[in-house]
């Protein structure tokens, strides 16, 4: 089983000609065979038990190589790191803060982020659930699905212009049924993160330990596993109803969706 069998991501890959020559030069040797994604989860596991400056080691990153090219994204474990103590804080009472995240852990997290030149992480996870919104970036033929050591998998792989063109229609067609909102907010601050990246850059979804949770919930309902997950057809079923004009058929795709991962959601409760 994964490190972390909650956590799905969604990536970003550039161009190795993207990044600077020194890290160009340290990146290019890495073997695209080695599990960087069970080291990634393992490194972030010790860290909950020996708490270390993000900065304080050379970090990481996940390779793939392509037609003779390669294409990387950086953990940026220390953005992450920062960014994920900086969202915790503008969502809690103030007071509560210091509960969870005693100064001493927080000085840990942020030793070093005012050297970053960069705070945009190129990987986005969640845990339990995947946001529709990053489902609206796919087309179903750019699933893959299979079996490593550590079970079954499913992730989906796409140019990051499709990516681009899709989330904006995405967007727009939800500005047009409701209007400005939470939900139009967030595929618009998924939109400005794509846009944040070399136009030659792949983009990735990686259901990651979900992956099994959902084939073990399809195949208790007498279904074919993931192969039978319809996340994506259902997303583009809703935007196509309310392209149309047509609440029932968006509202179907919607329900699907949300009742397959609300299960998913629920062994989080049972474990």
């Amino acid at each position: 089983m994964r490190p972390t069998p909650y956590v799905a991501s969604l990536r970003i890959y550039e161009p190795l000609s993207a990044f600077e020559p020194a890290d160009r030069l340290r990146w290019q040797e890495l073997d695209a065979n080695i599990d960087s994604r069970r080291v990634e989860q393992e490194l972030a596991l010790r860290r909950l038990v020996f708490p270390e400056p993000p900065t304080g080691r050379p970090d990481g990153a996940h390779v793939l190589d392509v037609n003779g090219e390669r294409f990387i994204s950086p953990w940026s474990t220390a953005t992450r790191c920062w960014a994920a103590l900086d969202n915790f804080k503008d969502s809690s009472p103030p007071s509560l803060v210091p509960i969870f995240i005693p100064p001493g852990l927080e000085e840990v997290i942020t030793a070093g982020v005012d050297l970053l030149e960069d705070r945009v992480p190129h990987i986005l996870t969640e845990t339990w659930v995947i946001p529709p919104r990053w489902f609206s970036i796919f087309l179903p033929e750019e699933k893959i699905t299979g079996t490593d050591s550590d079970g079954v998998f499913c992730m989906y792989r796409t140019k990051i212009s499709d990516a681009k063109a899709r989330t904006q229609v995405a967007h727009e067609t939800v500005v047009r049924s409701f209007g400005e909102g939470p939900v139009e907010a967030e595929i618009q601050h998924l939109l400005d993160w794509l846009e944040l990246f070399h136009p030659q850059s792949l983009v990735e979804l990686d259901y990651g330990g979900l992956a099994s949770y959902l084939d073990s919930l399809l195949r208790a309902q007498g279904q074919d596993g993931l192969s039978a997950d319809t996340s994506v057809e259902d997303v583009l079923t809703s935007l196509a109803g309310l392209a149309s004009g047509d609440g029932a058929l968006a509202g179907q795709g919607y329900e699907r969706l949300v009742s397959r991962w609300r299960e998913v959601q629920g062994i989080e409760s049972s474990l």
